[in-house]
């Protein structure tokens, strides 16, 4: 267990058979206390949050309405090309899940496009299976039962979803396989199918379009390089390609609500590693 920011991190390594599809989870748990609010960034993952405990009253984007229902107890997020905010009112246990596109598009056995930029409740993907997974869960306090019992859920749903298309998962691991910048058209070219093509099938699998996906890989590089001390906002715009300063200003803005230089302060890095880390 690791102490982040008022929770306690419960980890346990996924099993091999998960690592294609499961990008991280992790258990927290936090003692009673003053409610708190943590800033959430797209990451190009689809999260899937089990409350044991209290469930959270806010799950949304910064920039939208306020979710219809008032309490979210398994929210489950599609893949966000812009800032969102959660709040809860303090003492959370829970499991978190940030699933791979490749893998939602199998475990919940539906188009990820229906899911991009939206919360939902797990039964609205899983149905009935989802109460009895969360009761099962909330019956076992033994935190490796729980991980235990999540991975084989996990293993047999995927198993028995249906695969991504072979080009769009292609396509999905050059886009994401490092921080540069490839062309969509190459991309498309390279599979041997149009642009239009490849924005239909990759948006209805993905959630997003491929020059989404590209832009969130590029922010996330940019973050990580920002983290690191001494970096200077001209050289990491340089590294990461973009046009100029003013592109990441506004990419930043856009994607995470704050400029660069704010996103490389400790202080907001410290608020959004409660859920990011």
């Amino acid at each position: 267990m690791t102490r982040v920011g008022p929770l306690w991190r419960v980890h346990r390594q996924e099993p091999l058979a998960l690592a294609p599809y499961v990008h991280e989870r992790a258990g927290y748990v936090g003692v009673p206390g003053p409610r708190y609010e943590a800033r959430l960034v797209p990451n190009n993952c689809v999260m899937v949050v089990v409350n044991l405990g209290a469930p959270f009253t806010r799950m949304g984007r910064l920039d939208g309405p306020p979710p219809t229902v008032s309490t979210l107890r398994t929210p489950v997020g599609g893949l966000e090309d812009g800032p969102g905010v959660v709040e809860h009112p303090g003492g959370q246990e829970a499991l978190r899940i940030q699933v791979t596109p490749l893998g939602a598009y199998r475990l919940f056995a539906m188009p990820l496009s229906e899911l991009s930029n939206t919360v939902v409740g797990l039964d609205d993907v899983l149905g009935p299976a989802a109460d009895e997974l969360i009761e099962r869960l909330a019956a076992t306090a033994d935190w490796a039962r729980r991980f235990a019992l999540l991975d084989n859920t996990l293993l047999h749903r995927i198993d028995q979803g249906p695969a991504a298309d072979p080009h769009v998962a292609h396509a999905w691991h050059l886009l994401t396989a490092g921080p540069r910048a490839i062309p969509i058209a190459r991309i498309a070219k390279e599979i041997g199918w149009s642009h239009k093509h490849l924005l239909r099938r990759f948006t209805h699998q993905i959630g997003l379009t491929p020059k989404s996906v590209a832009r969130i890989v590029r922010f996330q590089h940019a973050v990580a390089l920002l983290s690191s001390p001494g970096a200077k906002l001209a050289e990491v715009s340089a590294t990461c390609k973009f046009y100029d300063q003013a592109h990441m200003n506004r990419d930043f803005r856009e994607l995470a609500g704050v400029s660069p230089k704010l996103c490389a302060s400790s202080p907001w890095a410290a608020a959004r590693a409660v859920e990011l880390d």
